[in-house]
């Protein structure tokens, strides 16, 4: 969808982005501790996404892996939030909650998106309003975007209704968080 916007309305919001301080990683949980490791099988941290887990390929979500939570850890959640948005707060790109600590992870294509099948997850509604994984599609000539994929280290399961927003997702998680952790992948159409 964005990827119709002109390069040069692209180029001249260049300098409009939501910013890392206004994510929910730096914002809502500066004080948790960052302990847990979250890393992609797919990209390093800081570096390029593959096209395939954008709107310009497959539109698939990436591989993730976890590991090093705390012990009492009883749920994980799963947040996604493009810093680089020309938007006063981040795009949400993807909430999954109440995932299971013990699985270490999720495989390439588990949760519902615009390109596949997927298993059963408890998900939250992205910016477009979506219980799936919202592939990145930054504005032409916007620049760099940095998707800030975080992880949540809960002490006990969510109890929200179907379907929560980011603010519901936050709200139940205070009080609860035992360790943070994240993964920063980037893209841009140039």
């Amino acid at each position: 969808m964005l990827e119709k916007i002109p390069h040069a309305v692209g180029e001249a919001l260049s300098g409009l982005k939501a910013g890392l301080a206004s994510t929910t990683y730096h914002a809502d949980f500066a004080d948790v501790p960052e302990t847990v490791r979250l890393t992609s099988p797919a990209f390093a941290d800081g570096t390029p996404m593959p096209a395939r887990f954008t709107q310009d390929g497959e539109r698939t979500s990436p591989p993730l892996a976890w590991d090093n939570l705390p012990a009492g850890t009883a749920r994980v959640v799963i947040l996604v939030e493009d810093a680089g948005s020309p938007t006063p707060r981040p795009l949400v790109h993807l909430i999954a909650w109440n995932l299971m600590p013990e699985a270490g992870g999720l495989a390439e294509g588990a949760l519902p998106s615009p390109g596949g099948a997927h298993q059963a997850q408890d998900l939250g509604r992205n910016s477009f309003l979506q219980d799936q994984w919202l592939p990145p599609d930054p504005p032409t000539g916007h620049g760099p975007h940095n998707y800030l994929f975080q992880i949540y280290a809960l002490d006990a399961p969510l109890a929200l209704d179907a379907s929560p927003g980011r603010s519901a997702v936050i709200e139940a998680m205070r009080g609860h968080v035992l360790a943070k952790g994240s993964l920063t992948g980037t893209y841009a159409r140039t």
